[in-house]
């Protein structure tokens, strides 16, 4: 589980997951998509069909009143992948 750090929940990733049956996750930059994708099926019990990656940069923050810039966000690495027809994953089964 050290490779997956956490499920991406917002109202994209949602229309994704109820329309192509896509689902999210924000993963170590250093993983390969083979490490994802074993990580991802033996975490969840699920097959991946699809996995495609990316890098998001670093976006500086302003305070709004004054315009200066107050800070950095880090870059992350995002998985997006496609399961099985059939198959689903739930977040929230265990809160």
């Amino acid at each position: 589980m050290s490779i997956l750090k956490k499920p991406i929940i917002s109202e994209k990733m949602n229309l994704l997951q109820e329309r192509r049956g896509q689902y999210g996750f924000i993963v170590e930059k250093t993983a390969t998509k083979p490490e994802i994708k074993a990580a991802i099926e033996t975490y969840y019990g699920v097959e991946v069909v699809s996995l495609s990656t990316m890098i998001t940069s670093r976006k500086t923050r302003k305070n709004r009143k004054t315009g200066q810039i107050t800070g950095r966000t880090d870059s992350v690495k995002k998985a997006i992948f496609s399961i099985k027809d059939g198959q689903s994953i739930d977040f929230f089964e265990n809160v």
